[in-house]
Order: C-alpha cells, then structure tokens, then sequence
C-alpha cells in the first residue's frame, strides 16, 4: 500500500504532469509541473535534514540510514541484517527520535506468545467488563529486535500488521495509527536456537539492508563522539512529527515514471527468475518495490522524475532478500546480491534520445 492508501500497483503507474511521452528515459516533458516540483524540492529538504540529523548520531553509514529512510518514506517495511554490535538498535531509536514518532522495541524471544505482540482481551477488574490491552505493534515504529529469535507462529503475528495495517483478535480487528513501520533485525550467524524467516515473510519487507563495519578512521571518529558526549546517551533533534512524514510519503505519488524505465524495472525482476543460479525469483511485489523505492531517491535528489541510476541504487537493497537461490550457490559462496548485481551488468539500461 501507498501512503495514500492506494495499491502500490495503482500509485506506481500514476504519471504526473501533462501525461505526453517523456523526452528521454525519466526525464518528463516539461510543462505543468510546478506543483509536484515544489512538493519535491520541499521533500528533498526535509529529508536532507533528518540524514543531517541522523550524521550527528549514526557515524559513516550515510548509504545504510538513506535505505532505510528511503522504506519509510515508501511506506514500506525494512529488515536490518547484520553482525551484532553494529548499530542497528540504535539507527532504529535515533530515526524514530529524528521523526517524532512513538516508538516501541520488542526482544524477541523464543517463549514470546503472538499475544505479547499484537495485545490480548483481558478482564478489567474495576468494571468486570472484558478489555482489549494493545500491544507493543500498537505504535508508529516498531523495532522488532532479534526476530529470527521467535518462533514461525509469533513471527506471523506481525504479517497481517505489516501488510493491512491492522490487528485481529478474538474476532475483532483493531487499526493501527499511522504511519505504522517496522524496522526488524535479524543476526545473521547465529544458527542454534533460531527460526529463519520464511520467504513469505521476507517478501513483506521492502527492503534489507546491511550496515556493516566501519573504517578504522570512522570507528575512531565513533570512538572520539563517545570520549567527548560522556555518559549521556545520544540524542537527536526531532525535525519531523507523523502528520508530516505522511505528507513526504505523498509526494513520492508526484514523481514521473517514464515507460521505457517502468520497462527497465519489469526487466530487472523478470531477468531474477530466468537466472540460472536462481530457484525462485522476486514476486511482482519486489517490482512495486523498485518503483516505490526508485522514486524515494529520486525526491532525495530533487527530481521529480525517475531515472535508471535510481533504480541501479535501491534494486540490490529491494530484490536481493527476495530470491531463493540454487542449493549448489551455498557451496560456491555465492549471494543473492552478487546475483542482483550481474542483472544490474546484464539487463540494457534505457537511453535518451
């Protein structure tokens, strides 16, 4: 779903301005535009701004926090992957800070019930009436700690909240206040005592992305930030509220998509299921995805239009979890993103003219 509460589908193919043929590959005609321009360029502040932000506190990882902000302004979900110790918890904190929105952070454990997730019916001892007590989901960011911690039944308790927006229980639905995001991590090599997600699941994140280790100069910079802040935890300045954010989700709706990069896009994901080292390829989900994702960073540096650079910079981001690849891969040591990056080399890229 789009902020606009349209399917990603819909949204994705919405061609803003006079609706002529573009010009070239992404770049529209021009004419009749200044709106979407200007709600752009507002966008484009805005973000610059929380990435400013988010500097003060999240050290040499301007690419990492730009994907992540980047889903969240797609009105997406985003699954953090990562070596421990890394960050994760705390780009997650510090972005609901920079927001300005309600936060709450489940550790997730392999005793926790999906009732400790979503809320449970309880008997309200004052009145005698029986009460729904919310959940920790009942929030706008959600920090999903360690998922692959709990077990499949409690993971899937989160689906129907990812991808409706709401809760079910005992029979009745209950709507989550938006904008509604997860941010989950995941520890990748820690196997005993773990449920991998299943790719049904993996496919509901618009995203995954990896933080990885700093350069020995970014950990001293880290290292001198926490000398100099002392015992005082970090703590960023809020330059956003919710009402805000669902209006710079909502100019994303504005940014042109030209058809010969739509072509580009569809070529992309169709190219992950004919990959012979891949068993399962991207659902037509990890298409919207791209498009979502691709006019994100097109507002990020203020064009209201689309281009193939856009979709080369969010594709391994938006398409790399969603692929099964061949048994034999594991052995060659082969990776889903290694694969996303020969499509990116194979697949022709739209020219001007």
């Amino acid at each position: 779903m789009t902020g606009t509460g349209q399917p990603a589908g819909e949204a994705g193919l919405i061609v803003t301005g006079t609706g002529q043929a573009a010009a070239g590959p992404g770049r529209p005609v021009a004419g009749g535009r200044g709106g979407s321009a200007a709600a752009v360029t507002e966008t484009s502040r805005q973000c610059g701004r929380i990435l400013a932000e988010m500097e003060q506190v999240i050290v040499g990882k301007r690419d990492a926090v730009t994907l992540v902000l980047l889903g969240v302004l797609a009105a997406g979900h985003v699954l953090i992957e990562d070596l421990p110790g890394l960050g994760k918890t705390l780009l997650a904190r510090s972005l609901a800070q920079v927001l300005g929105l309600d936060f709450k952070r489940v550790q997730f454990t392999p005793d926790m019930l999906p009732a400790d997730l979503t809320g449970a019916q309880v008997l309200d001892p004052r009145s005698g009436d029986v009460v729904f007590r919310p959940g920790p989901v009942f929030t706008n960011l959600l920090l999903a700690d360690e998922i692959n911690r709990t077990p499949p039944k409690t993971q899937a308790a989160l689906l129907e909240a990812m991808g409706e927006g709401q809760v079910s229980v005992d029979g009745l639905t209950h709507q989550l206040a938006q904008p509604f995001v997860v941010l989950a991590t995941d520890n990748p090599i820690e196997y005993e005592g773990t449920y991998p997600l299943p790719e049904a699941q993996l496919d509901r994140f618009i995203a995954r992305v990896r933080i990885g280790y700093l350069d020995q100069a970014g950990e001293a910079r880290m290292a001198r930030r926490r000398l100099d802040r002392g015992s005082a935890p970090p703590r960023p300045r809020q330059v956003t509220d919710a009402a805000t954010l669902l209006g710079l989700r909502e100019s994303l709706e504005r940014v042109h998509l030209d058809p010969d990069v739509l072509d580009y896009i569809v070529g992309l994901v169709a190219a992950t299921r004919a990959h012979p080292k891949v068993a399962v390829g991207a659902s037509p989900r990890g298409t919207l995805a791209v498009i979502q994702l691709a006019r994100g960073h097109a507002v990020l540096e203020s064009r209201d239009f689309v281009t193939p650079e856009d979709v080369k910079a969010v594709a391994v981001a938006a398409l790399a979890h969603r692929l099964v690849l061949r048994p034999e891969m594991w052995v060659r040591q082969v990776t889903s993103e290694d694969v996303v990056g020969e499509i990116l080399a194979e697949v022709p890229v739209p020219r001007a003219g």
